[in-house]
């Protein structure tokens, strides 16, 4: 069922959230909705939410009938698994504001409960100082979505567009249905300004959401710093290290979680931070390709990117595996993994 039949969407809640990559046939390059459907389930059975079509996922690569057909694939992959109640959000981020909301309307349609926005850095010496039209851009948008929709903040993927704390807090506020906000910035000092604004106990009922379960969320976009996240009153993050450890970071976020109201988990909360940060740094310097090449080498699919992105070369891939940060969040990953499964046993 579309989220224009269902009206309001399932519940975002703070977490662990994967940018899941769109796979491909090695010569043809069509989407394996097979492979693709079977890594959406592996995640969300960790306990991690799924991010369609965003910078992971290849987006700018799609086609618009493609976007509907991930987005159809994963709602179905989800409900077979009986998951019915897990959201999903799309990637609707195009070039011009028209365009970001149909696709906004595409996702709801074909069953997205969330849109997730990036301005486009194409112009970006025109807009990016114009604080007028980079807040236009997104108050147009949630405005004439049919789903909730966060705010994309990622300077490398936008020609350098970075909006500061001012400008997303005002959106929140000024937005009732944008629903939070990815940092891939990195920047824990903005994500601490904005998360003391809408973690403020005030905030829902000064600025109540269009919808109860769509709150304004704020997620980091890397897993270095879910730990501080934690502590500053942040909600997670959307974080391509999901894919290939996700019950690894979703045990980092729980015990950070947890370490807040019981400070003796803290140095387990460190000991897990420290590992997962420095495989997150090892990895993301092999990008997409690097990506995929471990999840090949880990679960059996992964594939290459579509062109024009490069491929990761064979020895510069088994570098990256053998890495010995690649190697402990491995351990750690199918430590945790065995201990999950034996508690499903029980």
């Amino acid at each position: 069922m579309s989220n224009d039949q269902r009206s309001i969407p399932r519940t975002l809640r703070p977490g662990i959230y994967a940018p899941i990559p769109s796979f491909f046939f090695d010569q043809s390059e069509e989407l394996d909705l097979l492979a693709f459907e079977k890594h959406v389930v592996l995640t969300a059975t960790a306990g991690v939410g799924q991010v369609l079509a965003g910078s992971m996922g290849e987006a700018i690569h799609l086609a618009r009938s493609e976007r509907i057909a991930l987005i159809k694939a994963a709602r179905r992959a989800l409900d077979k698994a009986g998951l019915t109640d897990q959201p999903i959000i799309a990637g609707i981020g195009a070039g011009s504001t028209r365009e970001t909301i149909e696709l906004a309307h595409d996702a709801a349609e074909a069953g997205a409960d969330y849109g997730i926005a990036i301005i486009s850095g194409y112009f970006a010496g025109a807009i990016a100082g114009n604080k007028k039209a980079l807040k236009a851009y997104w108050k147009e948008v949630s405005e004439k979505s049919a789903i909730p929709v966060l705010v994309y903040n990622y300077p490398g993927a936008s020609g350098g567009i970075n909006l500061d704390s001012d400008i997303i807090t005002e959106l929140a506020k000024e937005c009732p249905n944008l629903a939070g906000v990815k940092l891939t910035c990195g920047d824990v000092g903005k994500l601490t300004r904005i998360a003391a604004v809408v973690s403020d106990p005030s905030f829902i009922s000064l600025y109540p959401r269009k919808h109860a379960g769509a709150p304004f969320l704020v997620f980091g976009g890397y897993t270095d710093f879910i730990l501080p996240t934690a502590m500053v009153n942040g909600h997670g993050a959307i974080t391509g290290l999901a894919n290939i450890a996700p019950n690894a970071v979703v045990k980092l976020f729980k015990l950070c979680e947890e370490s807040r109201a019981n400070p003796c988990l803290l140095p387990e909360a460190q000991r897990l931070q420290g590992i997962i940060a420095q495989a997150d740094a090892t990895i993301a310097k092999a990008s997409i390709a690097g990506t995929k090449a471990l999840l090949e080498r880990l679960y059996g699919y992964g594939g290459k990117p579509r062109r024009p992105l490069p491929s990761i070369e064979a020895s510069t891939a088994q570098t990256l595996w053998e890495h010995p940060h690649t190697q402990e969040l491995v351990r750690l990953e199918q430590e945790l993994s065995k201990t999950v499964l034996i508690r499903r046993s029980l």
